[in-house]
């Protein structure tokens, strides 16, 4: 009894021992596992960091990215108050003797890439290495919308809108209600004045033009209540985002704020007019956006519909302000040039019988009076620049530019070019005849697969009221000379004013 429990004792003894003896080894194995484990990954994070340093640094464009924080965004913006918006870059291109630049603007790194291929570049590579991209300030005040927009939901939002751009719509719902509207505003705000300054008129009329096409708005007081909101947005749409007292994007943001407002109580108001029948889907854009689904049946909500609106009264109203204003501008300077547009615009009138509005063949039989427009557009674009992200690193000319870096496209760089535009500063229409013009040199809309969806009916816009206000009146520069600022768009400085002789019956 006693040995066997000796042996028991004996037994148990044995394998504890063991088992220590097991322990002990696998908790150092352990270690041993842990430490050189430990070691491998600092010799591979060693070797990765020693690899990148061995790595050549990034080619970037030459260029400068000015004072801390601004940047050389007060620099970039005083020469478009100065009214030569390619000056910025062009100084740039002489003192560094490239076409491709970086400079800090608007808070960004930001790549330049000038001349036609550049611009091509860019153009054509839309959502595959660059995407949209606008200024903080942009973003902050309209929101998400067609231009905010990228990749598969940009471009289901421009075809829900494309239709509204298109010859069809033209054709169905814009040119009558265009011819209608100029020749309202003319009897009521051009005829009978001795002197007018164009700027503000022709700004109330696009602006009324715009709420008229897109949302079927004719009361005036509630169009201009809006017109005055909408000034103060204009007036910081592109500005320095600070937010506080004072600023004009502080003022900008309230503006916004309460057009939207607006807008959504006249969206709501169509929905409900919608299901009483007391509107109908295609009456203008408005109603096509309620009823009218994406390729997955998603609707637009009511923030996004408003915000596009908002988008589209920008565009449609601010642009063809400027472009209507500067070629009241050359045809006041320019007695040759009024004369052919003139009788151009008197051919059409006299194939028209008394009362009949103007149709799509008619637009189309204003050949010299595009290439006069054009011509406008060339030596004052109404959309200066526009601006992109890289998607991906990216190659170009043998310079890096990193993925997220921003680029900066300017018009006024290849319009003022003599290589490709001869005597630039000239004002010859012939250079749209014949042959045309050096691809992606001439970019007042865009190019590519984001040329302007407005293209069209901006050209529309301005050759309706150009076949009136020459069919009507005669006019010369009180201020021969006046100063051209870009804020953003080009505007003359005291409003133009024009002393006006209306043509004998």
């Amino acid at each position: 009894m006693h040995q066997t429990s000796y042996l028991f004792k004996m037994k148990s003894t044995d394998i504890a021992g063991n088992l220590s003896y097991i322990l002990d080894w696998n908790t150092t194995s352990t270690l041993i596992i842990t430490a050189l484990f430990v070691l491998f990954i600092v010799l591979s994070i060693f070797i990765k960091s020693k690899v990148k340093s061995k790595k050549e640094p990034l080619n970037l464009p030459p260029g400068s990215y000015g004072w801390p924080i601004l940047g050389e965004t007060m620099e970039f913006l005083k020469a478009s108050m100065d009214g030569c918006p390619e000056r910025f870059l062009k100084e740039r291109m002489l003192k560094y003797k490239s076409q491709v630049l970086k400079t800090k603007i608007m808070g960004e790194h930001m790549a330049i890439l000038c001349g036609p291929a550049g611009n091509k570049f860019l153009f054509s590579n839309e959502n595959k290495l660059v995407t949209v991209w606008w200024p903080s300030s942009v973003k902050k005040l309209l929101g998400k919308c067609i231009v905010m927009s990228g990749g598969i939901e940009g471009m289901q939002m421009r075809k829900m809108v494309s239709y509204f751009v298109s010859p069809d719509a033209f054709t169905k719902l814009y040119i009558k209600t265009m011819d209608i509207v100029s020749q309202q505003h003319l009897n009521t705000h051009w005829r009978g004045k001795e002197e007018l300054k164009v700027f503000p008129a022709i700004k109330l009329y696009a602006f009324e033009l715009a709420c008229r096409l897109f949302m079927s708005i004719k009361e005036r007081n509630q169009i201009e209540k809006l017109a005055a909101l909408f000034n103060i947005f204009l007036g910081g749409v592109i500005s320095i985002p600070l937010n506080f007292p004072g600023t004009r994007f502080f003022n900008a943001k309230r503006a916004t704020n309460a057009i939207k407002k607006q807008l959504l109580i006249i969206v709501r108001q169509r929905r409900v007019a919608l299901e009483q029948k007391d509107a109908i889907p295609s009456q203008d854009l408005l109603s096509h956006l309620l009823v009218s689904p994406d390729e997955n049946g998603k609707f637009m909500s009511e923030s996004v519909i408003v915000n596009n609106i908002l988008l589209l009264l920008f565009a449609a109203h601010d642009t063809s302000t400027s472009a209507i204003t500067m070629l009241i501008k050359y045809l006041g300077e320019l007695p040759q040039a009024y004369e052919k547009v003139l009788r151009e615009q008197n051919e059409i009138a006299s194939s028209k019988e008394p009362g009949e509005y103007l149709e799509w063949e008619d637009i189309q039989k204003m050949r010299y009076s595009w290439n006069v427009v054009s011509e406008t557009l060339r030596l004052w674009p109404s959309v200066g620049g526009a601006f992109r992200e890289a998607l991906v690193d990216i190659k170009y000319e043998g310079y890096d530019i990193p993925k997220g870096w921003k680029f900066y496209v300017n018009a006024s760089v290849t319009h003022t070019d003599s290589s490709f535009f001869p005597d630039y500063n000239k004002f010859d229409p012939s250079r749209f005849e014949g042959t045309g013009i050096t691809p992606f040199s001439y970019i007042p809309f865009g190019g590519g697969p984001r040329m302007c969806l407005g293209k069209e009916f901006a050209r529309l816009e301005i050759l309706t009221f150009l076949h009136n206000v020459i069919g009507r009146f005669r006019w010369e520069l009180s201020v021969p000379g006046e100063k051209i600022i870009c804020d953003p768009m080009p505007v003359p400085e005291k409003g133009l004013s024009i002393r006006l002789h209306q043509h004998k019956a």
